[in-house]
């Protein structure tokens, strides 16, 4: 007669197997978060360089998130609650993915010497990922951390300001750098590592995915660092006003014309 095993038979068996899916569980949560992120980051290149079209554009966008063409006010702990959630987002993320981070120098020079014998493109990528992730702790925090707690000082003018007299355009090239770079790596290593798109020839699918990813980088590069530059203009242009709210060309014409402020419904007359 077979006996089973303590780890076949009963709870050992379960609780091995449990133990076993953890890492692929958090590898999912890891990639979806990700997935998330650069997904946000792309929609938010988009409604922040509406200042290329005109100010009423960007105050337009910026209105419709605070619910203001909604209930008739505007109200800026919308944004606070967006971008709350988008730290809590890469909170998770940073968490799961600096498991993989090279915890001291020792690691850290072993795979650079690694890196440098093997000499394979997607061992650099992975790199580089990291590096942006580290810097993206830093950079992205500060832009947070504002946009969490001053949400009310979104706009145009406030944003130009925010920029260019509040000197933190060089905050922004680097931000803009780290997270273009960090977002294409990453979204192309998921397409990788789940298999996304995948054809008979793995080599030439990579082939694709690396210049598809390269492609998309250097467009959302491009327009960041021309919407950088609008608001940069609109700040040296405006510094002499600095704290001066955007009033949209349509309210200009009104009597005692105010943009919307929170909680207050401003659009009677229009």
């Amino acid at each position: 007669m077979e006996h089973s095993s303590p780890l076949i038979d009963g709870v050992g068996l379960a609780d091995r197997t449990r133990k076993s899916r953890w890492p692929a569980r958090l590898d999912l949560t890891q990639s979806a978060t990700g997935l998330v992120l650069v997904l946000f980051m792309w929609g938010h290149m988009f409604f922040v360089s509406s200042i290329l079209v005109s100010k009423d554009a960007m105050w337009t966008i910026t209105k419709l998130f605070e619910g203001y063409f909604f209930f008739g006010a505007s109200y800026t702990w919308i944004v606070s609650m967006v971008v709350a959630l988008v730290i809590a987002l890469i909170v998770t993320h940073a968490l799961l993915a600096v498991r993989k981070f090279p915890i001291n120098y020792y690691q850290f020079k072993t795979f650079r010497g690694h890196m440098r014998m093997i000499d394979h493109e997607d061992t650099t990528l992975w790199f580089w990922q990291v590096f942006t992730g580290f810097a993206l702790f830093f950079l992205a925090s500060v832009h947070l951390y504002i946009m969490l707690t001053r949400s009310d000082r979104i706009g145009p003018f406030e944003s130009a300001d925010r920029v260019w007299s509040e000197h933190l355009w060089p905050l922004y090239i680097l931000l803009l750098l780290a997270v273009e770079l960090h977002g294409g790596i990453g979204l192309y290593r998921l397409a990788v590592k789940w298999g996304w798109f995948t054809g008979n020839d793995a080599n030439a699918t990579r082939h694709r995915l690396k210049m598809l990813k390269w492609a998309i980088t250097v467009f959302f590069l491009v327009l960041g660092f021309a919407t950088l530059a609008a608001y940069i203009k609109i700040g040296i242009e405006h510094q002499g006003h600095y704290g001066e709210r955007y009033v949209p060309s349509r309210l200009q014409a009104l009597p005692q014309a105010v943009a919307p402020t929170d909680g207050i419904d401003t659009r009677k007359s229009v």
